[in-house]
């Protein structure tokens, strides 16, 4: 009988084998923990939608931002409930803003914890778009100039990276060359390069009270069948001034990241969203997956197709098994 010469095997004898020549590693360090602040004090509200995630009151999430540090997570993403909404969503740059608010009390109490900062409109305004409504449309332009000044506002609380979100054309540019002229040069922006309309963000809309009043948001978000048109929208991003390109939602997206591994060098970041973790949520309570096995299998793969950085709401989960 003839024996290969190499028996792959040899190496996943055990766990140790298996260890020492891992090719793709998990790490506190490579993950950002979305939270949700409201208005109040003392809150912690669950959300239905989403088993183990809250809402929190800006003392709770200064709380929460310790425990999350103290497991060795680095950054965490804040999403902001305001108190009142108007069709401009004029409450999401207020110096008295919740997220403004959150910012400055989690930099006061956690120093070295870095606090990105979502830039949209979408849970401001009351009709629940992520830009300015003129006849029915999106006005891109005239949306341009309200994200600048909630970019400003974040980084003016000490907001260590702005995340534009809305998918407006050109608002990388004009939030970089805002921050620049305003002496936030230091401030990264971490755009949302390539975010598809997709059917995943549902749970996240009950956790942001952020679902569209009327119609939905596939004029600005991208059409999931199209993978060329990622390489334009980062591209763009990158030469009006992105620090981190990122990918939402992640898992059914691995293609683009890779797409985006491979043709550019900045850091890449991936969204592994609300559906996403319900998803896995539901099924686990179900008793039909392995939740620890599943969240490290899932992670892994998006580490693997090429992200540097992962958001995902199981980073305490995952930071407490690793």
């Amino acid at each position: 009988m003839m024996y290969p010469e190499y028996r792959p095997r040899r190496l996943r004898r055990t766990e140790s084998l298996r260890a020492l020549i891992r090719e793709t590693t998990l790490s506190p360090k490579y993950l950002i923990y979305p939270l949700f602040v409201v208005h109040g004090k003392g809150i912690k509200q669950p959300i239905e939608a989403m088993p183990g995630c809250y809402q929190f009151s800006v003392d709770a999430v200064v709380k929460e931002a310790k425990e999350v540090f103290d497991l060795g997570i680095n950054a965490v993403l804040l999403f902001g409930l305001p108190e009142k909404k108007d069709p401009r969503g004029s409450h999401a740059w207020i110096k008295s803003g919740v997220v403004q608010n959150a910012v400055s009390a989690i930099k006061k109490s956690v120093p070295d914890l870095l606090v990105v900062t979502d830039v949209c409109l979408c849970e401001y305004t009351s009709h629940g778009h992520c830009g300015v409504l003129s006849n029915g449309r999106i006005d891109n332009d005239a949306t341009l100039e309200l994200l600048t000044k909630v970019a400003l506002s974040h980084a003016g609380a000490g907001a260590d990276i702005v995340a534009p979100s809305d998918m407006m054309d050109g608002r990388v540019g004009v939030i970089r060359e805002a921050l620049d002229e305003q002496s936030f040069d230091q401030v990264p922006i971490m755009s949302y390069a390539v975010k598809y309309a997709s059917s995943f963000y549902g749970p996240f809309r009950e956790a942001a009270e952020c679902v569209p009043k009327s119609g939905d948001r596939r004029s600005y978000q991208m059409d999931p069948a199209n993978a060329r048109e990622a390489m334009r929208e980062a591209m763009l991003d990158l030469e009006e001034g992105a620090d981190i390109l990122m990918v939402k939602p992640a898992m059914p997206y691995l293609d683009i990241i890779h797409l985006l591994r491979q043709e550019f060098s900045l850091p890449i970041a991936a969204y592994q969203v609300s559906g996403e973790y319900s998803m896995i949520k539901a099924a686990s309570a179900k008793g039909w997956l392995d939740e620890a096995g599943i969240v490290e299998e899932s992670l892994l793969s998006i580490r693997r197709a090429g992200a540097d950085v992962i958001i995902t709401y199981f980073a305490k989960d995952v930071a407490g098994n690793l």
